[in-house]
């Protein structure tokens, strides 16, 4: 398979929670979801295999845009899919996978404790 085909699976796996779809580079795709999928949208994409989870991140989108948003990437060779999350600066609140990937607490632990997400069975 080359990358477009890797990503174009991931695609498909995700393609029930998926609201948008971002092609940032040509190795990557982004895909916007609600924080209340992320955690059946995780079970997909182990549950079909697809890559591992390589960082979680997060940043302020900004005061005037009032949202925050976590990023979930999981990387299959060279092909990375992003999980975007936006969430409202006020209500942080965003699903724990480690339940699925138990070595996801270290990533959800520093977005907490760096931005003040709250992650819910944390």
């Amino acid at each position: 398979m080359n990358i477009e085909q890797i990503l174009q699976a991931a695609e498909k796996i995700l393609e029930p929670w998926n609201k948008e779809t971002l092609r940032p580079e040509a190795n990557r795709v982004d895909i916007v979801m609600q924080a209340d999928d992320l955690h059946a949208a995780t079970v997909a994409l182990h549950e079909a295999h697809w890559g591992y989870l390589s960082a979680i991140t997060g940043m302020d989108l900004g005061v005037d845009s009032g949202q925050m948003e976590a990023l979930y990437h999981f990387c299959s060779g060279p092909a990375i899919v992003s999980l975007r999350v936006r969430v409202p600066r006020e209500n942080t609140s965003i699903p724990s996978i480690a339940d699925i990937l138990p070595p996801a607490i270290f990533f959800e632990r520093e977005l907490s404790e760096t931005l003040g997400f709250k992650v819910a069975g944390l």
